[in-house]
């Protein structure tokens, strides 16, 4: 199956197979689409504050958030078939027959990938609330609240994601692994409260 269907989709028919009794795609999928539409959000701030009279000491700063939050507007798009063909492997791994050899092995580093894949989007999502947040400061004031959302869709988008490698690691046997992976998720979560934070007073500031 070809999963990058799912990037190129209308919105309409991406929820309508969301909510078939198809599994994919689903919560990981979705956690990299809403991050996909925060990043344009952050585009279009940059965008309606480059050339705009009074920020031009911050222009190259928006260009640079704009450019930036581009690149990972497609980073999340391609997170959506990454997530897929994810949870599709684990599928296709616990269903191997009990007499398969290594088959144990191979189900572990099914759920080690599937878990791997939704931290790797969080992370970059994290980067994703920091250009929001810098959007937010120093952005056109006519469209603050655009980028204030843009940093809320992004930060549930980031939960999310890490949500899913949670579930994941519940599968996972080497304790190791997953107390490394659960750590990294801790440190990147409190950032993030402290990001938020910032939006939030920099948001009601303007």
């Amino acid at each position: 199956m070809d999963y990058n269907q799912f990037q190129s989709m209308p919105l309409d028919e991406l929820l309508t197979v969301t909510a078939s009794k198809e599994p994919i795609p689903g919560g990981g999928g979705i956690a990299a689409m809403t991050a996909a539409s925060a990043a344009a959000l952050v585009e279009m701030v940059a965008n309606l504050t480059i050339g705009k009279k009074g920020y031009e000491e911050i222009e190259k700063l928006m260009i640079s958030i704009r450019d930036k939050a581009q690149s990972l507007r497609q980073r999340y798009l391609d997170g959506i078939a990454e997530d897929a063909a994810a949870f599709d492997n684990v599928i296709r791994s616990v269903r191997l027959p009990k007499d398969t050899p290594d088959r144990t092995a191979i189900v572990q580093q099914a759920f080690k990938d599937a878990a791997t894949s939704p931290f790797e989007l969080g992370k970059d999502i994290f980067a994703l609330l920091q250009l929001a947040e810098q959007a937010v400061r120093y952005g056109n004031a006519w469209v603050i609240t655009d980028g204030a959302i843009a940093a809320m869709n992004a930060r549930a988008a980031m939960r999310s994601a890490f949500y899913s490698v949670r579930i994941n690691l519940r599968s996972i046997t080497d304790e190791a692994f997953v107390a490394r992976m659960i750590a990294q998720i801790r440190e990147i979560e409190e950032k993030a409260v402290i990001v938020e934070q910032n939006v939030e007073y920099e948001y009601r500031q303007r």
